[in-house]
């Protein structure tokens, strides 16, 4: 009788499951080590349309097994976010723990091109709220994978300009 019950409730749940799965490319100038450093630091979400804060301190690395708090823009309800994969210089991967109902799964890809530096950003929605979040979340997740790399660029063109005007202030002046 167990066993019926069983696989009663397994095909009953593979009915009502959703999956959806998007993935996000910008090309960026910046080098790989730029672009790493940024999607690294967790505790600045200053870049992503939805995230607010984090309850982690600067300078944290993030590895497998790390389980922190954020709160988003749209709620003061903070979410839950687990690491869940980290290969350094090259992909770090999230699994965001909202609600019962829905799991969340985010992945950054660094690569090296001949165009410039890749950035891929993946979503991945599981579970029978899916459609219904993935339709209010859609417009800020093409933002950011655009937003990151424009937060990176706009970082280095500051430190280009300050660089170069140090470099006219300098020891020239008569």
């Amino acid at each position: 009788m167990r066993a019926w019950l069983s696989k009663f409730v397994q095909r009953k749940r593979r009915r009502f499951c959703a999956s959806l799965v998007r993935t996000y490319r910008e090309i960026s100038s910046a080098s790989v080590d730029e672009l790493w450093q940024k999607v690294v630091d967790i505790a600045d979400v200053s870049w992503h349309p939805l995230l607010k804060s984090t309850n982690v301190p600067y300078g944290l690395v993030p590895k497998p097994g790390l389980i922190y708090q954020a709160v988003t823009r749209l709620s003061p309800i903070p979410i839950r976010i687990f690491v869940e994969r980290v290969n350094p210089q090259e992909l770090l991967s999230f699994r965001v723990l909202a609600i019962p109902g829905i799991e969340e799964r985010v992945t950054y890809k660094v690569e090296s091109t001949v165009c410039g530096t890749c950035l891929s950003y993946s979503v991945t929605l599981r579970g029978w709220l899916s459609p219904l979040i993935w339709s209010f979340s859609r417009p800020y997740a093409d933002r950011v994978a655009r937003a990151l790399v424009e937060a990176v660029e706009g970082a280095t063109r500051q430190a280009v300009s300050r660089k170069r005007k140090s470099l006219k202030d300098g020891c020239f002046d008569f």
